[in-house]
């Protein structure tokens, strides 16, 4: 029996449930994946017991020389992978390491020019309710009407009408690769800052498979998990000149302690990424996006862009007579799960939108290729064509539960 389970069985029942709803069904969620059985290991240390404010060798606090190690590690390899001057790996989530440029560029009501939340754009980058939309003027682009492709005419009107202190690029629901060049040459037209957040595709950059906007950008911002395979996490890479500023916004301006154990987990994912066998998933990851992209297509579901270059896609249901409230939780009631989203130009509300956001980060960690995300698609279409048949909705679930047996998952199946 583990110590987790004598003393607290409420919390490992609930655990074992997740484990069970990890291993049996489809994770299609675009911003999940599973970590390797090391980095799991990492985030589980002893190092969740250490306080350690401060940088290596700038410590508040003694006993620091081994945490000093770990994260001198993240941050060289966090630049090595990417090719940057300097990262700080202490953010503890992505919308953190999106304020702490935020904090260290901008004035409280200053303007910034990022994508609308609507069209793709993330929470951070403007939403009236979020930090970033109440402490600035927020000003958004978006994508066009015809193509659903960033417009980057209307970005370069916004930016001269606006003249912002920073322009934002990245996204977390546009299923195209970013022109990063593009963004920059904007940018430097108006005298701003760019700041890229590649939260969703940075393994796809790590692989050398998206243009790397650490090439042209004065921040990047990024989470840890997601394509990357990390913790959940943040992590800034920056130039040289700017990176004390950077440092001094985290901590003290920003956060606290850093969490050590995630830190560690850090390290790993970024050495994990470094190797050959990175780049193979990472270009798995895109073809089966794209494999599972035809699929529905050809089954009657249109969507965003009419495709996708990265691990996501966002597909209109209402082609077929549901929402994307009904169909995400049809699809749960079958074992898929995915998010309901709004889709470009939606005129339905962000609650009940038209789309469900679907990803194939997770499904390719788990060693699925091309024929299985046929058969995935196949399941997708037929549940949402049978959204009253709960019997449908069963028998797929238990097929899809004998199916993914067959398909371990890291730190949770034996390699």
């Amino acid at each position: 029996m583990s110590a987790l389970q004598q003393s607290d069985s409420a919390v490992w029942s609930a655990i074992q449930a997740e484990i069970g709803r990890q291993a049996d069904g489809l994770e299609l969620i675009a911003s999940e994946n599973y970590t390797s059985a090391a980095v799991l290991e990492a985030a589980g240390t002893v190092l969740t017991n250490k306080y350690a404010e401060g940088y290596p060798g700038r410590r508040y606090y003694g006993g620091c020389e081994h945490i000093d190690d770990v994260e001198s590690l993240a941050r060289q390899r966090a630049c090595e992978l990417f090719g940057a001057e300097h990262a700080n790996v202490q953010p503890h989530s992505g919308s953190q390491a999106n304020m702490s440029v935020y904090l260290t560029v901008l004035q409280p009501g200053e303007t910034y020019l990022a994508m609308d939340l609507a069209h793709g754009g993330h929470l951070t980058h403007g939403m009236h309710l979020n930090f970033s939309g109440q402490l600035y003027n927020a000003v958004h682009y978006g994508v066009r009407e015809d193509d659903h492709r960033i417009d980057f005419d209307h970005v370069a009107k916004l930016a001269r009408e606006h003249r912002p202190t920073l322009i934002v690029a990245g996204a977390s629901a546009y299923p195209r690769e970013i022109d990063h060049p593009k963004f920059a040459e904007i940018a430097r037209e108006v005298g701003a800052l760019l700041m890229v957040d590649m939260a969703h595709y940075a393994g796809l950059v790590a692989a050398g498979l998206h243009n790397n906007p650490v090439e042209v950008a004065d921040y990047v911002t990024s989470t840890s998990h997601k394509t990357l395979r990390g913790p959940r996490g943040g992590f800034v890479l920056t130039r040289e000149a700017n990176a004390k500023d950077l440092d001094r916004t985290v901590f003290p301006g920003m956060q606290g302690g850093p969490l050590c154990h995630i830190v560690a987990g850090k390290a790993v994912c970024f050495g994990e990424a470094q190797q050959p066998e990175f780049r193979e998933y990472a270009a798995a990851v895109i073809d089966n996006a794209r494999v599972l992209a035809e699929t529905l297509v050809a089954g009657g579901l249109q969507l965003a862009s009419g495709g996708t270059d990265n691990h996501l896609m966002l597909a209109d249901v209402t082609p077929i007579g549901l929402t994307g409230k009904i169909a995400e939780e049809t699809l749960d009631r079958a074992g898929i799960t995915v998010n309901k989203n709004m889709i470009p130009f939606d005129q339905r509300k962000p609650l009940d939108p038209s789309g469900i956001r679907i990803g194939t980060a997770a499904l390719t960690t788990r060693g699925m290729g091309a024929d299985d995300m046929r058969r995935v698609g196949a399941w997708i279409l037929e549940v949402l064509k049978a959204v009253d048949d709960a019997g449908v909705a069963e028998r797929v679930r238990g097929e899809i539960a004998e199916f993914t047996g067959a398909f371990s998952v890291p730190g949770i199946d034996p390699a």
